[in-house]
């Protein structure tokens, strides 16, 4: 099934901008893996770019569907919020997991504890 040459032009730019957008924000999320230094710092990159990117490409295919089939796409819907869930859940899991072993390890490059507000020094 071929529905391009249906879509309005109207529609068609914005799909084709939300699928670019999307793809934009997947690459930066990949640098950032790429680039930054530790674990703990990469971790945050492609859960970003991965629940953003896919929303945008998501996002896309909804409308795209939704003008195609005459009625609203409701997959793409469960699928974004199936990821919007479950990826920042699942980095922050493997944050904890590897924050406990290196804690266990002795690993010097391991964060410190988490100050509260309250009880931070003046000036920090």
């Amino acid at each position: 099934m071929t529905g391009a040459p249906q879509l309005p032009v109207w529609a068609a730019l914005l799909v084709a901008a939300l699928v670019v957008a999307g793809a934009l924000i997947a690459l930066v999320g990949s640098l950032g893996l790429w680039r930054l230094k530790s674990f703990y710092a990469r971790v945050h990159a492609p859960a970003l770019g991965a629940t953003l990117g896919a929303g945008a490409i998501l996002a896309a295919c909804a409308l795209a569907l939704s003008l195609l089939e005459g009625r609203p796409a409701v997959r793409e819907a469960l699928i974004l919020i199936f990821l919007s869930v479950t990826t920042p859940v699942t980095y922050m899991l493997l944050t904890r997991a590897a924050l406990h072993r290196d804690r266990a390890e002795s690993n010097p490059d391991v964060p410190g504890p988490r100050i509260p507000w309250e009880s931070r020094p003046p000036g920090r």
